[in-house]
């Protein structure tokens, strides 16, 4: 293990906005952002990809057309890869208005201007989306964050990229992400280079938190949105839960 867990049951479990308040403002903007922080967020899950000039910008999709106006601005790119994309060019969509009116004209952000907008007000988790695509993003990751935080973890579903990152960046959180439920033999190896197991909800139960506490680790599970769900990983002793509803996790905890 990287960073051995404290004894114990640990602190009540943490309130992970994803992509920010993803019911209530458009994902991954800082709108999304600064409504996680308003609904007590302790902290925010941000998808990271890289623009064609070398710029960490927050967007989830491998193409822009779900959540920008790419279509109407440069209608023959619409199915390109963000990658392909420079920073000047993603500044001038509209990241906001396919969610709602209200939110016409939020831009695409940098990771930049995240660190700069939550400040200490609030933990990061930053996924890093489609890294085979971004040689090299481990380390400029690793890089952009700074100095380590207890608060701001990296993770991650290709596990050959988190490794990198946790080599590149050994006082920073690493996490790996699940899409089914983790072998005893995968915890086994994550233990070695992890310090989180992130899993989907919907394989996750006490029996699995025990197994990956046992090996000094924590567990954040996604995406959990309703009451009942809440509740069982509540009761389930995970240590964070990832949600699109932040502020009813936060008002079903008390």
């Amino acid at each position: 293990m990287r960073h051995p867990s404290p004894a114990g049951p640990g602190p009540a479990v943490q309130v992970v906005a994803h992509r920010g308040a993803s019911t209530d403002a458009p994902e991954n903007t800082l709108a999304a952002v600064d409504e996680a922080l308003a609904q007590g967020a302790d902290s925010i899950e941000v998808d990271l990809q890289r623009t064609a000039d070398g710029q960490l910008v927050l967007l989830h999709d491998t193409t822009l057309a779900r959540t920008t106006d790419v279509a109407r601005v440069l209608p023959d790119r619409a199915a390109e890869p963000v990658g392909t994309f420079t920073l000047a060019e993603l500044k001038r969509l509209d990241a906001g208005s396919w969610f709602g009116p209200g939110f016409a004209g939020e831009p695409v952000p940098t990771l930049g201007e995240l660190l700069a907008r939550v400040g200490d007000r609030a933990g990061l988790l930053i996924e890093l989306k489609d890294p085979a695509s971004y040689p090299g993003i481990e380390q400029q990751v690793a890089d952009a964050v700074g100095a380590p935080r207890a608060d701001v973890a990296v993770q991650s579903f290709d596990h050959d990229a988190l490794r990198r990152f946790a080599a590149a960046a050994p006082d920073v959180p690493a996490g790996l992400l699940f899409d089914s439920r983790p072998t005893d033999a995968e915890l086994d190896a994550a233990a070695a280079v992890a310090d989180q197991v992130n899993p989907s909800f919907r394989v996750t139960d006490a029996a699995l938190v025990a197994a990956v506490r046992a090996r000094g680790m924590e567990t954040g599970v996604y995406t959990v949105n309703t009451g009942a769900d809440l509740r069982r990983m509540i009761d389930a002793g995970v240590h964070r839960i990832i949600t699109d509803v932040p502020g009813a996790l936060r008002a079903l905890l008390g």
